[in-house]
């Protein structure tokens, strides 16, 4: 069974499976359903949600984003399965792969974001979106170790910090932030990044 995690707890991933190397992020979400949004539905502006994760270094700088449009680390520990740009259907919405023997030591932190696409152009929001999660998968093994709903009041916002996936002596956690900004793209988001969910010290 896997651990839920709410929001500000964290957990060993190792210690939910001793022997993990490979994880696999899944992010879900569904647009809510009124007459705006069906709409803009018809008129082709449909709420385009980005999952990314930025990788921070043992410095706290921004070292590398991998996200719809740089879809793997050089490395190969990081690989993004592909951009969803509706969210319609049952179950995950864009997916992550971590080999974590492959993240370089220099390498402490991933944070797990999601955005929305053009969200000022198209005045759009996360107050528009329901039944956000993430959860994380051991993908030797095909079991589900966490699960994180993301389930804030989240009006307003146009990116959410979602989960922080970090070193700490020699084990791998994860961490719920659930933190909503205001921001234009990504690339704010990486900008700001050092402001939520950076006190992971233990």
């Amino acid at each position: 069974m896997s651990v839920k995690l709410t929001k500000g707890q964290k957990v060993s991933l190792r210690k939910e499976a001793p022997n993990l190397k490979r994880v696999l992020i899944s992010l879900g979400w569904d647009p809510k359903r009124d007459f705006s949004s069906i709409f803009n539905f018809l008129l082709g502006s449909n709420i385009d949600i980005d999952a990314s994760v930025i990788c921070i270094d043992k410095n706290g700088h921004q070292e590398s984003i991998i996200c719809f449009y740089n879809q793997e680390y050089c490395s190969g520990a990081i690989k993004h399965y592909g951009d969803n740009i509706t969210g319609e259907g049952d179950g995950a919405d864009e997916q992550i792969e971590i080999n974590l023997d492959k993240v370089p030591e220099n390498i402490t932190k991933l944070v797990i974001i999601v955005n929305i696409y053009e969200a000022y152009k198209r005045i759009q929001h996360f107050g528009k979106v329901k039944n956000c999660f993430v959860n994380v998968v051991d993908l030797d093994t095909g079991k589900e170790l966490v699960k994180y709903d993301v389930d804030d009041n989240f009006e307003g916002m146009t990116g959410i910090f979602v989960a922080n996936v970090y070193r700490y002596k020699g084990d791998w956690k994860f961490k719920a932030i659930g933190q909503g900004v205001k921001v234009e793209d990504i690339e704010k988001m990486a900008d700001i990044c050092n402001k939520y969910g950076m006190e992971d010290v233990d």
